[in-house]
């Protein structure tokens, strides 16, 4: 089977940084922290008080009012992003043949929040009493399905359940979906929104979550003294196409997807394999999907969550993926800034690196002091740089021992 070329038309996101691509862009290329105090509940007692959160997001602005009524705010996330990449790509549904258009967005947590909500409301007033919408409006899905139902698109409907792995293999499985024949249009993504108290419990109770009060030092990966990560929240949303059909309609394109792999530690419910052989997998899967040398990846989007073995691990699956080249490529943790948005985070950071080959301008890790002797490669401290690159790669490994890697490649026309 002829293997079809897929492009990057359109892009939505709302992030700790901005509610649009374009802002949450701009401000990753101004090197801006999204992490703050945390205001969705009040957090005192509790040893985490510091998040990403989304800032000034109105539903309303989006969609009508009784629509985002029944909707969890992770879903609102999605439709808003889904809404926008839409107008981004100039891409018209009403134009298009849907049943060759598809959604694929995946939610690590869903509607934690609206479980928090009704578990309070039975108890009070008796289990028969809870909202009819809390099991539609919570499951991890029904994103993925507004989304179809917001758009039209009647082709392949579906939500990855990746852990933080999930936002990459939505998009890497939408590339091989419209590169195999099965589609022509998909939207991909991740949406996450779980900035409450009982997530930020459960992450802090397994030591999963940094402590640090200073919002500079709190999400810093690579960094010697990194103690965990940040609790981000968010969604981004990409229009991916074939190649011939955005020619045939003149679309812009921001990069190619060249590449993807996908593999599992089989190894512990939270802690990565010691010797990083499953994200070296997938990197190197990514690579021969692409039919790519390790020598042509200038730059990588880590997964960079500011744990100790996450971070030092991933550097070490590097190395053993690109050898000596390892220390001539860029590798940046733009979490150092969004904080890490679960389920949504490999779709954020597969639309920075789209926009870094794009603009020819790599991403910082900011907010980085100390260096780790187990982390020494290039982290792109402190500052962005422009520096143009070919090809880049972006990273996810999630809790179960999930791990997908995406390769792009700068679009020449």
């Amino acid at each position: 089977m002829e293997r079809r070329r897929v492009v990057i038309t359109g892009l939505g996101a709302v992030t700790p940084l901005g509610l649009t691509a374009p802002e949450s862009w701009q401000a990753v290329r101004a090197g801006r922290c999204g992490v703050g105090p945390i205001t969705q509940f009040d957090p005192s007692g509790m040893k985490v008080r510091l998040a990403a959160e989304v800032r000034g997001f109105e539903p309303e602005n989006y969609m009508p009012k009784p629509e985002s009524k029944r909707m969890g705010r992770f879903t609102q996330f999605a439709v808003a992003c889904a809404k926008e990449a839409l107008e981004d790509a100039g891409f018209h549904p009403q134009e298009a043949e849907l049943d060759r258009c598809g959604v694929i967005v995946s939610s690590g947590i869903g509607g934690l929040a609206i479980t928090e909500t009704e578990h309070d409301r039975g108890l009070a007033r008796g289990w028969d009493k809870v909202s009819p919408f809390f099991i539609p409006s919570g499951i991890c899905n029904m994103a993925a399905g507004q989304v179809a139902i917001t758009t039209g698109f009647r082709g392949m409907c579906a939500c990855p359940v990746a852990a933080c792995t999930g936002g990459t293999n939505a998009v890497g499985d939408a590339f091989h979906y419209i590169r195999d024949g099965y589609a022509d249009v998909m939207l991909c993504g991740g949406t996450e929104s779980a900035v409450t108290a009982l997530a930020v419990g459960g992450f802090t109770s397994m030591r999963a979550l940094s402590q640090a009060e200073d919002p500079c030092r709190a999400s810093i990966p690579f960094d010697q003294e990194r103690s965990g990560f940040v609790l981000g929240e968010g969604a981004c949303v990409l229009l991916l196409e074939e190649l011939e059909h955005a020619r045939g309609r003149g679309a812009k394109i921001y990069a190619e997807l060249a590449g993807y792999g996908a593999t599992c530690d089989a190894y512990h419910m939270t802690a990565p394999r010691p010797d990083g052989s499953g994200g070296a997998r997938a990197m190197a899967l990514a690579l021969a999907d692409g039919g790519v040398s390790p020598e042509a990846v200038g730059y990588i989007n880590a997964h960079g969550t500011s744990t100790h073995l996450n971070d030092a691990i991933e550097t070490a699956a590097v190395k053993t993926v690109f050898g000596s080249h390892a220390y001539k490529l860029a590798m940046s943790s733009t979490k150092s800034m969004t904080g890490h948005m679960l389920g949504a985070a490999g779709a954020v950071e597969a639309m920075f690196t789209a926009l870094a080959l794009h603009d020819a301008f790599l991403p910082a890790t900011v907010n980085y002091r100390c260096p780790d002797p187990a982390c020494d490669l290039d982290v792109v401290p402190n500052e962005g740089r422009p520096a143009a690159a070919e090809y880049a790669l972006s990273n996810s490994l999630g809790f179960g021992g999930h791990n997908g890697s995406v390769l792009l490649r700068r679009w020449e026309a």
